[in-house]
């Protein structure tokens, strides 16, 4: 006779591996549960705007701080390339060289510096208004994505480039994935912040970390080039580049997006340049920009000039202003929600700003007196950049079709034309003229320019109107609903729909006026 452990055994075993697989399976289950709630949590619209409005910052802080990060980092390293060559150049017979050749050779090398610096500017200048209609065309993520490789990419080449030939490469390359990146994050985060007041404020956020990318990149870079080499703060840059990119590509999802199917026809870039408003707002982005695009490249000089700055003075300049840019931030976005009609207002006292502080900036003596007019135009520009950029996204809402992509690829051009004309303009001008007349020069644009922004005095009033949305559709109705609205048009014109009766014809023609300044800036579908 068996044991009686024996008889009990086999029923056992079946069991316990019933049991281990269930609690298996309840485990997996509870996993499952929770990627399904953390997948409910990024499609929650809140914390989706929350997430995307991180990853726009993220990318416009990188862009700002890969444009300025070079700064300290390569006329050094150009330099000691240029020596190398010259020693190896002396090791060879040659013949008799004069001072003037030695002129030439550096200004030359200038020359090469202000190209290399500009070329991003004039490739994303090029390229905006093509990036612009693309945006507009297949929306705001996948372009977003694109310019992120692309910016990665560049930096990864700027961190192992040799030569000038590919540090140049390099840069235009940035330029391209800009032009993408910073009009897409831009237009995304006005599509997604449909109510003024938050637009405003994610705008100002962005611009923050703008601001906080130009002016943290140069220290952030000369420390690492210092200690560490060329390769390591691009490769950091690197790294956060490409985490963007994956963040992207898990939130936004660009590939797998059907949204972009049923997107309205965006207004032709041309047609919104000619519009007055938008003309009035990238005028002055670009004059008051104009200051610190080009005081960047003379301002090191001057001051080893008239000053005798020590290197960390000159690499310390502007790192203060960045704490009134910030505060110009969060002032404007603070007024712009308590007062909205007000917006062209804190524009221009942000250009007359920019006007009195440039022209103060040669009166100053030393590093701590040159500091104050330095914030006062970082002060100016936030108070122009956070009140105009939600502005085109209002005027595109009221006068066009609400699709964002060429808008801020206007804008986006307003800054290219400032920074590209800087890097190579601003020397020529200082050796022609002299420092003292750029500065007064720029300021007094500033101060003419403000008075222009009288013109935005009454868009804050501005609804879809009848006679907007017929100058919309200057080239004829393009869509039904457009057709439609034409036709009903023209028969109230002929006195052909003024019969009353009990279906309520009459009610309905009365009501097509008042329906069309409520919501006339109707959507136009391809």
């Amino acid at each position: 006779m068996e044991p009686e452990g024996t008889t009990t055994e086999g029923p056992q075993a079946p069991s316990n591996l019933v049991q281990s697989a269930a609690s298996k399976l309840s485990q997996m289950g509870e996993r499952t549960k929770q990627l399904a709630m953390g997948n409910v949590v990024v499609q929650d619209p809140e914390r989706q705007k929350r997430i995307i409005l991180v990853i726009v910052c993220v990318a416009l802080l990188l862009d700002n701080m890969l444009y300025m990060v070079i700064v300290p980092i390569v006329p050094d390293y150009l330099e000691g390339l240029q020596k190398s060559a010259d020693r190896a150049e002396a090791a060879l017979p040659h013949l008799n060289t004069t001072n003037s050749t030695h002129i030439s050779a550096k200004a030359n090398f200038d020359l090469q510096i202000g190209v290399l610096f500009a070329s991003k500017a004039i490739v994303q200048l090029c390229v905006n208004p093509l990036s612009g209609t693309f945006i507009d065309r297949v929306g705001y993520d996948i372009p977003l994505f694109i310019g992120l490789n692309v910016m990665f990419l560049s930096t990864m080449v700027f961190a192992f480039a040799d030569t000038y030939a590919t540090l140049f490469l390099a840069r235009s390359v940035q330029g391209l994935g800009s032009a993408f990146a910073d009009t897409a994050g831009l237009a995304l985060i006005a599509d997604r912040y449909q109510e003024e007041k938050e637009r405003s404020k994610a705008l100002g956020i962005a611009l923050a970390f703008i601001s906080f990318g130009s002016l943290v990149a140069p220290p952030f870079g000369g420390i690492l080039y210092e200690f560490a080499g060329k390769r390591v703060p691009f490769l950091i840059l690197a790294a956060v580049c490409f985490t963007d990119a994956v963040l992207c590509l898990t939130v936004l999802k660009p590939f797998s997006n059907n949204e972009r199917e049923n997107m309205p026809v965006g207004t032709p870039i041309y047609k919104l340049m000619i519009d007055p408003y938008i003309a009035v707002v990238a005028g002055a982005l670009i004059i008051c920009n104009i200051p610190l695009a080009f005081l960047e490249p003379t301002i090191a000089n001057w001051m080893e000039d008239t000053m005798h700055a020590s290197q960390w003075e000159i690499g310390m300049t502007w790192f203060p202003a960045f704490f009134p840019h910030v505060l110009g931030v969060f002032l404007t976005v603070k007024l712009a929600a308590k007062y909205p009609h007000l917006q062209w207002f804190y524009g221009a006292i942000g250009m007359v700003i920019i006007g009195a502080s440039s022209c103060t900036v040669p009166a100053c003596k030393n590093f701590g007196e040159l500091m104050i007019p330095l914030c006062g135009i970082c002060f100016g520009i936030a108070l122009v950049d956070t009140a105009l950029l939600p502005t085109l996204g209002f005027l595109v809402d009221v006068r066009h079709v609400s699709v964002y992509g060429s808008v801020y690829a206007i804008a986006d051009i307003s800054y290219c034309i400032a920074y590209a004309m800087g890097p190579i303009a601003a020397g020529q001008i200082v050796h022609d003229l002299g420092f003292v007349q750029l500065n007064l020069g720029m300021g007094l644009a500033n101060v003419l320019y403000a008075p222009a922004l009288l013109l935005l005095k009454n868009v804050s009033q501005m609804k879809p109107s009848y006679s907007e949305r017929n100058m919309l559709l200057d080239d004829g109705p393009t869509g039904l609903y457009d057709t439609i609205k034409m036709e009903q048009r023209e028969k109230k014109k002929k006195g052909l729909c003024t019969t009353v009766d009990e279906n309520g014809v009459d009610t309905f023609a009365h009501r097509s006026y008042s329906e069309e300044e409520s919501s006339g800036g109707e959507l136009e579908y391809a």
